[in-house]
């Protein structure tokens, strides 16, 4: 099994921990505003990558009702779940490297909490992948972990019955896959996210228009 797998398998068999966990997204809620009002349009159609439970998809709904959002995410629970808690969303099994076989075009890509689990390249094929499902004007959200990406590693739960490989990504080289496409970086944020031990991660959200 690669990485990718094992990944997509790990978050399958979490799906409600993480919904529990994450259900809380205050910490985030001014960056979605700000991605909402990039938006504007009160009936956007909203393509959301790696959903999860569809934590993030609640509190748009919830600020924006009349959004049409097509939520995907490649674990199958995770999206069984994200339904359940979405029932006005459209939820979707599909891989964040495979938005490209999506035959639609939106005004707007959430991606909150996914591409610690892509590559590099993934993550600038990711961009190129938005940027040509987005209308003229259209939206995208996207966050990291900010690090050194030398240092990405694998984790394994504390009870050592999980493990997944996490990539850090860093600012330079993201912000160019934005430009070199042909968005317009409207917001760069950092936040600092609490860990045990007294830890601390430093997420990276970009918000930007095509």
């Amino acid at each position: 099994m690669n990485q990718n797998q094992n990944t997509i398998q790990t978050w399958d068999q979490l799906a409600q921990k993480y919904h529990d966990k994450f259900k809380d997204v205050t910490l985030y809620d001014g960056t979605y505003d700000l991605f909402c009002a990039a938006v504007a349009k009160e009936e956007a159609a909203v393509l959301e990558i790696g959903c999860g439970p569809g934590n993030i998809t609640n509190y748009l709904l919830s600020k924006h009702p009349s959004y049409k959002i097509l939520a995907t995410d490649a674990a199958p629970s995770m999206v069984a779940l994200g339904q359940v808690n979405n029932p006005t969303a459209n939820f979707q099994v599909l891989d964040a490297r495979a938005i490209s076989q999506i035959k639609q075009l939106f005004d707007a890509v959430m991606c909150g909490f996914c591409m610690p689990y892509l590559s590099k390249e993934e993550s600038i094929q990711m961009i190129k992948d938005s940027h040509a499902l987005l209308h003229n004007g259209g939206v995208l959200y996207f966050s990291v972990i900010e690090n050194n990406y030398e240092k990405s590693e694998t984790q394994t739960s504390s009870d050592g019955q999980y493990t997944m490989h996490v990539y850090y990504h860093q600012a330079d080289y993201l912000q160019q896959a934005l430009a070199e496409c042909g968005f317009e970086l409207l917001h760069l944020l950092r936040i600092a996210y609490p860990k045990p031990n007294d830890m601390v991660d430093t997420h990276l959200i970009f918000i930007a228009r095509k």
